[in-house]
């Protein structure tokens, strides 16, 4: 199978818990499917839509480390407005660094988007800003029984050992934004490869020790 393949570079990335609002804010080891829609969105310049997207990523970082952040609270009163009463407090963050995703597209005209994205990329937060180091056609090859690592999966139908999360596979158009297509998901992280009995892809000569797994769905 022939597809694209985008090395995508930052110096930090952050993957917030979905369930975790207050406290400490620790850190996924693998972006979810959410944020890598999110890059393509960003690439593109608008919001894919009616649209069926096949897609497969690994991602990798040096150095897992916590930061102190300021944030700033603001209450809410009786009939549901912001207060004018801001109070600052200080929290613990995880946050990832020296990060690198490799992301494959099969549709041409998404890859496109890559060579000169509309808006900025993130991997992460606001701050985790992101850009493209290179873009090169490859040659995947179908194996059975292969071995992942960097990535997540699908938990149901596959049940693969690792960090078990519900995540969305995408965000809605709309203001405030809605999860779409949460399930459960196996987080495997790049340092703990998991070896499976389900088809993956294998690309030659690459720079990492692990096949590639394809989300294929509908936004």
């Amino acid at each position: 199978m022939k597809a694209h393949r985008i090395k995508i570079n930052s110096w930090t990335s952050s993957f917030r818990y979905p369930n975790l609002i207050s406290g400490f804010q620790p850190t996924l080891e693998v972006a979810p499917v959410s944020t890598v829609m999110g890059l393509i969105n960003a690439a593109s310049g608008k919001y894919l839509e009616n649209q069926q997207v096949e897609l497969g990523y690994y991602f990798d970082f040096k150095i897992k480390t916590v930061d102190l952040e300021t944030i700033y609270q603001i209450k809410a009163n009786d009939k549901n407005y912001p207060d004018n009463v801001v109070k600052s407090n200080v929290i613990k963050r995880q946050f990832l660094y020296d990060c690198q995703l490799f992301l494959y597209l099969t549709d041409e005209a998404l890859v496109s988007c890559f060579h000169k994205p509309a808006y900025q990329l993130l991997l992460g937060r606001s701050g985790d800003l992101a850009g493209v180091e290179n873009i090169k056609e490859v040659e995947l090859y179908e194996v059975n029984d292969a071995r992942f690592a960097g990535q997540v999966i699908p938990f149901n139908g596959n049940y693969l050992p690792g960090q078990i999360q519900a995540l969305p596979k995408y965000f809605s158009n709309s203001i405030p934004r809605k999860n779409m297509g949460t399930e459960p998901y196996s987080v495997i992280s790049y340092n703990n490869p998991v070896n499976s009995q389900i088809t993956g892809f294998r690309s030659e000569l690459e720079e990492f020790d692990s096949d590639i797994y394809f989300h294929k769905f509908e936004v």
